[in-house]
């Protein structure tokens, strides 16, 4: 498809140079600092972790030696994982972000709609946070596990609420200024 058929029919005319410009970068970007060595360690361990479980309950399945609560160890590796993730994306300022109303606006107000945006994003993950908290202290004595390899849920709820609150604190680091995208 040239860019003759990707403009509108009757239209001769090329698409902008900049139409892509609000895309994220093709480049790695990486976190740096102690908080993200942590993440990365943590997730590394979470996607090792799941992809070692899985791969021996597929190779067992085959040999006729079941791994029982492969599930299980996979679902506790994805809470290290996707947390990490979620906190690395964070650092980085990686989310996803949609720019055809701010890309239209003086610089001045789509950086004060950005900040407004995380703060927004700090309070879902504090919203998040809290109801993780809430429901841990409710259930940290009654013992909550897997049910196969009795795997106890609340370090893995309590991993995930620190992990909120951290995420909430980066957010609210942008929205107040102390933190911007090139120093991630």
């Amino acid at each position: 498809m040239t860019q003759q058929d990707a403009s509108h029919p009757g239209q001769d005319h090329p698409l902008p140079e900049d139409t892509m410009t609000d895309l994220v970068s093709d480049g790695p970007v990486q976190a740096h600092g102690p908080l993200a060595r942590l993440a990365y360690a943590l997730g590394g361990i979470g996607l090792l972790g799941a992809t070692a479980a899985d791969t021996l309950a597929v190779a067992g399945r085959h040999t006729g030696i079941h791994l029982l609560g492969s599930i299980e160890l996979v679902q506790a590796m994805v809470v290290i994982l996707a947390s990490s993730a979620m906190l690395i994306v964070t650092i980085v300022h990686g989310h996803a972000s949609v720019h055809m109303l701010t890309e239209r606006l003086r610089g001045v107000t789509a950086a004060r709609l950005a900040r407004f945006a995380a703060l927004l994003s700090a309070l879902v993950f504090l919203v998040f946070a809290a109801g993780s908290a809430w429901i841990g202290a409710e259930l940290w004595n009654g013992h909550e596990q897997t049910e196969l390899l009795h795997i106890p849920l609340r370090w893995l709820r309590l991993l995930w609420t620190v992990f909120a609150l951290l995420i909430a604190w980066r957010f609210l680091r942008f929205a107040f200024g102390a933190d911007r995208p090139e120093q991630a």
